[in-house]
């Protein structure tokens, strides 16, 4: 089999898949999509201490698949915007919290970072009870 062959390739990405999937630590993070505003319980190591962060913000994108997988969250400090890009699979995340649904019709928003004042807000999802 000779390694230019597409066979080779795709042989090669299998392996690759599967030994991400063995290197993977399953953290039981609550599904989450842009727009949607969450908290990131995050562990920071200070020397040898080690505390908790909290990060508040807006979701405004997730890419990436599998090992690769990251989000980017976007919060207001003060008049300035923070991003931070956080792995999905990272060990450093304690916890995900959902505190808003959001309702925006795009997988990545960044023209939310041209956005200030009212016009940053962005609508919250319409829960619909079902009477049975």
């Amino acid at each position: 089999m000779h390694p230019q062959s597409g066979e080779f390739n795709i042989r090669i990405m299998n392996l690759i898949s599967e030994i991400q999937k063995e290197v993977i630590t399953l953290n039981n993070l609550p599904s989450f999509k842009p727009g949607d505003t969450i908290s990131v319980s995050y562990k920071i190591k200070e020397g040898s201490k080690e505390r908790i962060q909290q990060f508040q913000g807006v979701v405004l994108q997730s890419r990436g698949e599998g090992a690769t997988s990251t989000f980017t969250v976007r919060k207001m400090s003060g008049n300035i915007g923070v991003e931070r890009i956080f792995p999905l699979n990272s060990p450093f995340i304690e916890s995900i919290s959902i505190i808003k649904r959001g309702a925006v019709r795009r997988a990545r928003i960044f023209y939310f970072r041209e956005r200030t004042g009212k016009s940053a807000r962005i609508r919250e999802k319409k829960q619909f009870k079902r009477e049975a």
